[in-house]
């Protein structure tokens, strides 16, 4: 399959919380972790669970960063 991703991160689930249709699903990518919203639908079929690999795909045109004062 090909993508268009800027960036690819290998990692394991460490929480699924399904809410009434999203669910956020947290990534551990080498000590930081990441969560990414998805549809409850999506973890049915891709069958996430805590301790399962998982790969995220950030696809972003910008990036903005902010500092607080």
């Amino acid at each position: 399959m090909k993508i268009s991703a800027r960036n690819v991160l290998k990692g394991t689930i460490v929480e699924v919380t399904k809410g009434s249709t999203t669910a956020h699903v947290r990534i551990n990518i080498g000590g930081a972790v990441m969560t990414a919203a998805i549809t409850n639908e999506a973890v049915d079929e891709l069958q996430l669970r805590v301790g399962g690999s998982a790969t995220a795909l950030i696809k972003a045109s910008d990036v903005l960063v902010g500092v607080e004062d």
